[in-house]
């Protein structure tokens, strides 16, 4: 009996805390959202689990332990390998010629990171929160997980899990948080505009965009290299035709290896200890506020743009909100958003794809540029 005992006294069930039961409850959301709703279930039920995992008692399967998450994430997110390698599949699954083919929607990609910035200085100057910190809770705004994982595990490691799930779970609250967004900003005469297609783009200049984005962008901001190299890296794979091995494996299996470490070590990131804090809320707070800007400042840069442009020129400033980098459900929102808002006269899919892709550049940009001015 007193055996038994002494096992009990030892096992998860006698040492559950009440910060335990209320991870696990998170962990449910997540999971349930993924399951029934669909809510970028390739990550969220990864992370969920990891949450899981993270919170068992005794159990040493958090990310700050030395059992295997902990080697997953001290190999895989402290050593910046995972994210990039995540942005490497991304590149082989995008195809940049909606950009190409009308460059001037990369100005609306840069244009929706406005709230990364607006974020980050809120954050650091009426919230309390340090410089490093705040850039953290200001990439959420470009609605990129791997960015914000790859930024957050160099500036603010203890940041990781409130921010990590902050990013997909906006990522996927996209139907729901953008159209109030693009309604409030934008008139019936705008949402009616339609833009002509453009002409095909050549497989010459298909080829050429990686090789010349990645040597511009990492010559001006040479610590987005890791992200943008990689992406530009999967997309010359994808486009050069003569890969198709290695564009089937970065697009397929690679991709799908590292998104269920990845996920299952940053869900492990958040024991209770350190996610149940008063700075999660005020970090999921700043994420939705920072999503919000990301989403008017594409729309407004929009609708400047079309005060100099020519009447046959002029953009549809709704494509201005899939300038976040949440690939390609943002674009689909916006199509969806402006199809029923004319009766399904006009459908702006594709011209919405261009910033919706220059949004993941412009994230990987501004998460360089944080760490260039942050780590001097």
């Amino acid at each position: 009996m007193q055996t038994f005992l002494e096992l009990v006294q030892r096992s998860g069930f006698a040492n559950l805390t009440f910060g335990n039961w209320s991870m696990f409850a998170v962990a449910g959301v997540l999971i349930f959202l993924a399951i029934r709703k669909e809510y970028e279930p390739l990550l969220l039920i990864p992370i969920g689990f990891g949450i899981m995992l993270a919170n068992f008692p005794m159990a040493e399967m958090g990310s700050y332990h030395s059992g295997l998450m902990g080697l997953i994430y001290s190999g895989g997110i402290k050593t910046e390998l995972l994210p990039p390698i995540i942005f490497l599949g991304i590149g082989v699954l995008t195809d940049f010629r909606p950009l190409l083919g009308r460059p001037i929607t990369f100005l609306l990609g840069a244009a929706a990171q406005l709230g990364i910035f607006i974020a980050a200085i809120g954050a650091a100057y009426f919230l309390g929160f340090s410089y490093k910190e705040a850039a953290c809770i200001g990439i959420i705004g470009g609605a990129d997980g791997p960015t914000s994982i790859f930024l957050t595990s160099q500036l603010a490691p203890h940041l990781l899990g409130p921010v990590a799930v902050a990013a997909y779970s906006y990522m996927s609250l996209v139907p729901i948080i953008q159209p109030p967004v693009m309604r409030l900003l934008t008139t019936q005469k705008e949402r009616e505009i339609d833009m002509p297609q453009v002409k095909p783009v050549s497989p010459a200049a298909a080829i050429m965009f990686p090789i010349v984005t990645v040597i511009v962008t990492s010559l001006a901001v040479p610590s987005c290299t890791p992200l943008i190299g990689m992406l530009m890296f999967g997309n010359l794979l994808r486009e050069c035709g003569v890969t198709e091995r290695l564009r089937r494996t970065a697009g397929g299996a690679l991709i799908n290896i590292v998104t269920i470490f990845l996920g299952l070590a940053v869900g492990a990131t958040m024991g209770a200890e350190h996610f149940l804090t008063y700075r999660t809320i005020l970090v999921l707070i700043l994420g939705a506020v920072a999503f919000a800007f990301s989403t008017a400042g594409g729309i407004i840069f929009a609708k400047i743009l079309n005060l100099f442009l020519p009447e046959k020129s002029k953009v549809n400033p709704c494509i201005g909100a899939a300038g976040v980098s949440a690939v390609p459900m943002s674009a689909r929102v916006v199509q969806k958003f402006v199809s029923e808002a004319t009766n399904g006269k006009v459908n702006p899919l594709m011209p919405a794809m261009g910033p919706n892709v220059a949004g993941v550049i412009g994230s990987a940009v501004a998460a360089g540029v944080f760490l260039m001015l942050l780590t001097a």
